[in-house]
């Protein structure tokens, strides 16, 4: 057995100077197929997956706005503070509305006191006017012993009193249409006065601006600003060439810069176009090209909106933050599931 293990090391020795050369050969070998593995997959994923770095945070933001102008008398929110809806922002002064209110109020029961003239009035013709048929009647009975200028002047006495109660029931009528446009003058001063407590329509973030008491505002001039915090979304710009590999109502991954937790949500539309920078409207409506190309061609870069699942509580939503979103190709129906397993970890 020594004898013949003493063979095959010997006849193995002449080949250990070779292996000992292909040795380095071998691994170089090894790890140029590793690194092009991992080359083509970051390569891959870079050019091919549906993913993107240039996202934004967006949120609805509201232009708070009085209706009523005047001077502003008491501001109750401050700078960058979080408002609930129907909250009071800031007040404007009442004192004109109030007084407003008040000349209505008095037009008001004077127009009605108006119609209960007119209705008094109407009544009082009707009963001429039932008087005068009566007496022409009774004149038309015995014309044998009534002179015929009593029958006409008899005649003549309804004729007029039918004139007047037209011309009295006219009057009730615009009484009645005075009254209803007093009650409506009322109403829109109660309207203005209740106004002037301008609240927060939603629930959400002031700007970084807020009114000073002693500002004058005007009527629909926007007073502050207000990030809606049941609206965030995001606004995720994808290349041309991958957007054969968004869909609508896939499942979204979003990462926003310098924040560790995970978001996620799902692809909710898609942009129908974007503006082409080549062309114009000329002066004549023809279309004005741009005589030059670029022979450089980037990719363009198309709006899609993805709608976020649940907002982490406790964090607040800044609008323009930077995210990365990638689209992990999960149908609607497999994020349904998963929401419904968070969800019920959340409430277990």
């Amino acid at each position: 057995m020594d004898v013949m293990k003493r063979k095959a090391l010997s006849s193995l020795a002449p080949l250990a100077p070779l292996a000992r050369r292909l040795a380095p050969v071998a691994l170089t070998l090894a790890l140029a197929a590793v690194s092009w593995t991992a080359g083509r997959n970051v390569w891959t994923h870079y050019t091919d997956s549906p993913w993107t770095r240039d996202a934004h945070i967006r949120a609805d933001v509201l232009q708070i706005s009085p209706d009523v102008s005047g001077l502003i008398t008491a501001v109750n929110v401050r700078d960058n503070q979080p408002a609930h809806r129907g909250d009071v922002l800031f007040t404007v002064d009442r004192a004109r509305y109030e007084l407003a209110l008040a000349q209505t109020r008095a037009a008001l029961a004077q127009a009605r006191a108006a119609a209960g003239q007119a209705r008094a009035n109407l009544a009082n013709q009707r009963a001429l006017l039932a008087q005068a048929q009566r007496e022409d009647a009774r004149n038309r009975r015995l014309a044998d012993l009534v002179a015929q200028e009593s029958i006409e002047q008899g005649q003549l006495k309804v004729s007029q009193a039918e004139a007047t109660l037209a011309l009295a029931q006219a009057a009730q009528e615009a009484a009645t249409a005075n009254v209803a446009a007093a009650a409506s003058n009322a109403q829109v001063a109660e309207l203005n006065l209740e106004r002037t407590t301008v609240r927060s329509p939603v629930d959400g973030y002031l700007n970084d601006r807020a009114p000073h008491v002693g500002d004058y505002v005007a009527t629909g001039r926007a007073v502050l600003s207000m990030v809606d915090a049941g609206a965030v979304y995001v606004d995720g710009y994808f290349e041309e060439t991958k957007l054969d590999k968004v869909h609508v109502g896939e499942a979204v991954s979003i990462q926003i810069m310098g924040q560790s937790e995970l978001l996620h949500g799902r692809v909710q539309s898609i942009a129908a176009g974007i503006e082409d920078r080549d062309r114009t409207s000329g002066s004549n409506l023809l279309p004005n090209v741009n005589p030059s190309f670029n022979w450089v061609r980037l990719a363009q870069r198309i709006p899609v909106r993805i709608s976020i699942d649940r907002w982490p509580d406790g964090q607040r939503p800044i609008v323009g933050r930077t995210a990365t979103v990638s689209v992990t190709g999960e149908g609607q129906a497999q994020a349904q599931v998963r929401h419904a397993r968070a969800a019920t970890e959340n409430r277990s």
